[in-house]
């Protein structure tokens, strides 16, 4: 099923970002064929929380899939940071470059910024517990401000949040403490209908927050600095921008979206693509355009320019010539001339 995730802009952040809705999960939920206990805010399914209640929290609950599914959730990131704990069954879990094959009392840990999917590729009979807690980031390099509730003594905490910038490791192993609380957390969702559950579910969290870092503790967690660096944000721009070639960019909102100034932006991207912005940007454009003209030869010229993002024609014809050394019409004619070839000697 194709994702449709609306957009927003942030005056606080300053940036759009994508927030996920998850139809698949949603529409299973409506379908009554899995249980859903949850509390949410804004496209999250669920029972909405009012606005004093959980400030930050934008999902808290979990599944428990007890017939076979013909779903599983689309690539997509979150409006937080989101902890995952898996109680029972097992569960596909990708993130960009990486699969992974959960288990009973699995941990995932995924910052805003990392794109991921749970069931791969289709959700299997299992229970999986959630938190989706907005710190107030969406890229690497910004300074996380915790809830007003989020209570441990400022040393845990500054100690817990090196944890969740410098590492990323996506997979860890749940200790007992650690299940039980989220367990006690479904089991006080459960009962939001008919009993009060902010107090409650706020000293909750805090118990899991201080239960993770024990276990970052035990585990010897690795720390790595250039994960909050600037170059990071960028990195993580220019790995994304190729899914989103067809908006209107510019230097400026490149660098706004990464929440960086124009000339640190450009450094930045220098350094790593050995090009300015618009050059690299333009590369990627003109790569995505040769394998259109190749591989779907029906569709006409002009649509393919604005298909890739370019504003006119004839700056595609000009900049598309420049660097092939060929008009995109005889680029087109050139290779389909080869893959006739191949295709009759092969």
């Amino acid at each position: 099923m194709e994702k449709t995730v609306p957009k927003y802009y942030d005056p606080n952040k300053g940036l759009i970002y994508e927030a996920d809705s998850c139809t698949p999960l949603r529409d299973a939920w409506l379908n009554q064929d899995l249980e859903l206990t949850t509390l949410g805010r804004g496209t999250y399914p669920g029972k909405m929380l009012k606005d004093e209640e959980l400030s930050g929290v934008k999902s808290i609950g979990y599944w428990d899939i007890k017939k076979l599914q013909n779903w599983g959730l689309e690539w997509h990131t979150n409006e937080g940071i989101e902890i995952c704990l898996l109680e029972s069954g097992t569960l596909g879990f990708q993130i960009k470059g990486s699969d992974y094959q959960l288990t009973t009392n699995n941990i995932t840990i995924t910052r805003p910024w990392i794109s991921h999917r749970h069931g791969v590729p289709l959700a299997n009979l299992s229970k999986l517990h959630w938190l989706i807690l907005d710190v107030n980031v969406r890229h690497p390099h910004q300074k996380w401000q915790w809830p007003d509730w989020i209570i441990l003594n400022p040393k845990d905490l500054e100690e817990l949040t090196l944890y969740l910038r410098q590492n990323e490791h996506p997979v860890w192993k749940a200790n007992a403490e650690f299940r039980n609380c989220f367990i006690q957390i479904g089991n006080v969702i459960k009962q939001s209908q008919t009993k009060p559950y902010d107090s409650k579910l706020k000293i909750l969290i805090n118990q899991l927050m201080v239960i993770l870092l024990e276990i970052f503790k035990a585990e010897s967690a690795e720390l790595d600095q250039s994960l909050t660096e600037s170059k990071r944000s960028v990195e993580l721009f220019l790995n994304s921008v190729e899914d989103k070639l067809e908006e209107e960019w510019t230097v400026v909102k490149m660098a706004e979206d990464c929440r960086l100034g124009v000339t640190r932006f450009t450094h930045y991207c220098k350094e790593i693509t050995n090009c300015s912005p618009m050059e690299y940007l333009n590369r990627l454009r003109l790569r995505k355009a040769s394998k259109i003209l190749v591989k779907n030869k029906k569709i006409p010229i002009i649509d393919v320019a604005f298909i890739c993002g370019f504003s006119s024609n004839q700056y595609f014809n000009y900049a598309f010539k420049k660097h092939f050394k060929l008009s995109p019409n005889k680029y087109r004619k050139a290779n389909q001339q080869t893959e006739s070839f191949l295709n009759e000697y092969a």
